[in-house]
């Protein structure tokens, strides 16, 4: 014979959540915060030179395939260089999952072209022997050099494009703003 246990008391009853929509962010909401966040890089401390500074050394990081150190590379060099630490690590959200691939491919055929060699299409098939493994370590090297060399070009002009525009943007923003 088993004894029914009493119901327990409404306090230890499992409550179940209210149903909710799923959040939509309204186009207002999202035009408002990138409205906060601009604003908020236009009133940050310092000279438009060290703002600038740590922008560009951001981008510049941030034109390398060192996922996960980028902002890290990025910082350091604005402490190296005497650049604003925070816009680094803000420059480098140039490359985000979204533009990965589109800034890396960029970057190879710039290497590519710059070094006048490539991959081309050679086939390297499964590694049978020793002489395939040294094939395929080389291949990778000269991709790696192609690559980096390429995202050392691409980083160092988009990293003084960035300083320039940002220089003369800030400064005009400021000399408006506040009549300096």
């Amino acid at each position: 014979m088993s004894v029914e246990q009493p119901p327990l008391p409404v306090i230890f009853r499992e409550k179940k959540a209210p149903h909710r929509p799923p959040y939509k962010r309204s186009r207002s909401q999202i035009k408002r915060s990138w409205r906060y966040f601009y604003l908020r890089f236009l009133r940050l401390r310092g000279t438009p030179h060290y703002i600038s500074r740590g922008l560009a050394f951001g981008v510049f990081a941030g034109c390398f395939p060192l996922f996960g150190l980028q902002t890290i590379i990025g910082v350091l060099l604005a402490i190296i260089f005497r650049g604003h630490k925070l816009t680094a690590a803000a420059g480098t959200w140039v490359s985000n999952p979204l533009t990965y691939v589109p800034i890396l491919a960029f970057n190879y055929k710039i290497g590519q072209f710059l070094l006048g060699f490539s991959i081309g299409k050679t086939q390297v098939s499964l590694p049978d022997n020793w002489q395939s493994w040294i094939e395929l370590k080389e291949s990778g090297l000269v991709f790696l050099i192609t690559l980096f060399f390429g995202c050392l070009v691409v980083g160092l002009i988009s990293a003084i494009l960035t300083y320039i525009v940002s220089v003369r943007f800030l400064s005009r923003w400021r000399k408006r703003r506040y009549g300096l």
